[in-house]
């Protein structure tokens, strides 16, 4: 007997939930702000105090949809990569691909350029930094990718990865010490992670950014189930395998990198929100998983958000700190149970 909640259900109640979080991630921090006063105040209404308005649209709506964005980003690179190599390790954090991004900002605050972008004509958070970190990651993907080919073992690949962020993280200590004190400094506080620093106009471009990576997810969704069973039965089936490879690997560099660029690396929402979506819908189908995990995704980094923001204290945690709380017991779950087989 099949005792799962009907997938009808389950879309409107996360979607009613992500409405509810957006309110309270609006309402929490250093001044809390009464949801009712957010929700009068954004159908047009007048705060009571002139100072709430100021923080609530300045502040923390940009925050607010800095955390869906970013969860919907990592959250559907996570699951494209997780199909990809056929591995429920793989994520952008784990498998290096976060740190290829970040190596790419690196490049671009501590030298003042990177190819041909200059950091004072994109700025932080603009089309320079954007470009720079998804290079970044599809360069780190695209040697995944190959040694993928190489290496079938899960955890083998998890450890290659770990190298690549190893190594990824060693060039930019190098780059760190021959910069100015300006630029690392710029850096340091770029790569803590955070949601506050977006500006309204980096949101426009993370947004389009977003959307951009997204579109080859939705012309190709009916391609992945048939990548979970192997290439040879997806030939079979009819998919261009080619095509569908690069489809993902420029989809997951673009969502992955724009996240990284304007949020910093923020661990483990990639890796966590694809099996919670597995483990709520019960079900293998990309067609549900996929926009189940964009939910899920915006959810799970606004409550993490939320958390972090300490209510009632003028103090807020990291973001990859509440993230990893998340993220570190499930990934110790998935490799204590070991029989990676049955999740795909």
């Amino acid at each position: 007997m099949n005792n799962s909640i009907p997938h009808r259900v389950l879309f409107p109640f996360l979607g009613f939930g992500l409405i509810v979080l957006i309110l309270i991630n609006l309402g929490v921090g250093s001044v809390f702000i009464p949801i009712g006063e957010i929700i009068s105040g954004l159908l047009g209404g007048e705060f009571s105090k002139k100072s709430w308005e100021i923080i609530i649209y300045q502040y923390r709506i940009p925050k607010a949809f800095t955390a869906v964005l970013a969860g919907v980003a990592l959250a559907v690179s996570g699951i494209q990569m997780q199909t990809f190599f056929r591995n429920p390790l793989a994520g952008p954090f784990v498998l290096g691909i976060s740190s290829g991004a970040g190596l790419g900002v690196a490049i671009l605050v501590l030298t003042g350029s990177v190819f041909g972008l200059s950091l004072f004509s994109g700025g932080v958070g603009g089309w320079a930094v954007v470009i720079a970190a998804t290079t970044g990651a599809i360069l780190v993907l695209l040697l995944m990718s190959l040694t993928a080919w190489k290496v079938k073992d899960s955890m083998t690949l998890l450890i290659v990865g770990l190298m690549f962020g190893s190594l990824a993280g060693a060039v930019v200590s190098v780059l760190a010490y021959f910069s100015d004190a300006d630029q690392l400094k710029v850096f340091t506080v770029w790569s803590m992670g955070s949601l506050g620093g977006t500006t309204i106009s980096q949101l426009k471009i993370f947004c389009l950014a977003t959307f951009i990576g997204l579109i080859p997810v939705l012309i190709f969704i009916k391609s992945y189930n048939a990548m979970l069973l192997g290439e040879a039965y997806a030939e079979s089936m009819g998919v261009n395998i080619r095509k569908l490879r690069w489809a993902m690997i420029i989809s997951t560099g673009i969502l992955a990198g724009s996240a990284t660029a304007f949020c910093g690396p923020i661990a483990f929402i990639g890796i966590a929100v694809p099996h919670m979506a597995r483990i709520i819908f019960k079900t293998a189908d990309h067609s549900i998983l996929i926009p189940a995990s964009l939910l899920l995704g915006a959810i799970v980094l606004l409550i993490c958000d939320s958390i972090s923001q300490l209510p009632g204290s003028a103090q807020s945690l990291p973001i990859n700190a509440v993230t990893s709380l998340v993220g570190a017991p499930m990934v110790i779950w998935l490799i204590l149970k070991r029989n990676f087989s049955k999740e795909f």
